[in-house]
């Protein structure tokens, strides 16, 4: 992710905002910059990777994705547990392999060569549409943390929401990596 791409964010954002209740998902230029400025500054300073996801045949921006949470443990060198999350989709692209394209790469990546030993997804306790997108990808539910964190619904920001948590294992990944390469086939 980097500057370049706001303006391409903005439209991907844009299409159809109807299934961004639970997610924040900026939709002016000015909110859009802001929102990459400060996934560049959370990566700056080790705690996120802000990705933009790309539709390869087109080449257009379709949305973003990141590495958060990231957690590390004693002297190893690379992280112990990872969570993916803040992911939106342009409405066009939603509920296609896309999703399951990024996250294939994104889980890849840190169980093969970050070596976790799990990996953590969360999302509003109430999204039932992103609590099932969470299932389909193999995540074992954990339960629901109550008031873990700000809402992100609008009207909702001096609110706090339940977080519905959700996981990976290491000793579950060849089984979910066996099943989402299956389903791209």
């Amino acid at each position: 992710m980097s500057l370049d791409h706001v303006d391409a964010l903005v439209e991907a954002a844009n299409e159809d905002r109807s299934a961004y209740g639970f997610t924040q998902v900026p939709s002016s230029r000015e909110e859009m910059a802001a929102y990459v400025v400060n996934l560049l500054e959370q990566h700056h300073n080790d705690l996120t990777i802000p990705f933009v996801q790309i539709d390869v045949a087109s080449g257009r921006v379709i949305g973003a994705t990141r590495y958060l949470g990231i957690r590390w443990e004693g002297a190893r060198p690379l992280p112990f547990a990872v969570e993916i999350g803040g992911t939106w989709l342009a409405a066009s692209l939603q509920r296609t392999r896309v999703n399951t394209e990024a996250k294939l790469l994104l889980l890849d990546f840190a169980f093969s060569t970050w070596h976790v030993a799990r990996v953590d997804f969360k999302t509003d306790a109430r999204n039932d549409r992103s609590r099932a997108a969470i299932l389909r990808l193999g995540a074992v539910f954990e339960g629901v943390l109550r008031k873990s964190q700000s809402s992100m619904v609008p009207g909702e920001e001096s609110l706090f929401r339940d977080s519905a948590f959700f996981s990976i294992l290491d000793t579950e990944w060849p089984s979910v990596q066996s099943i989402l390469s299956a389903s791209l086939r």
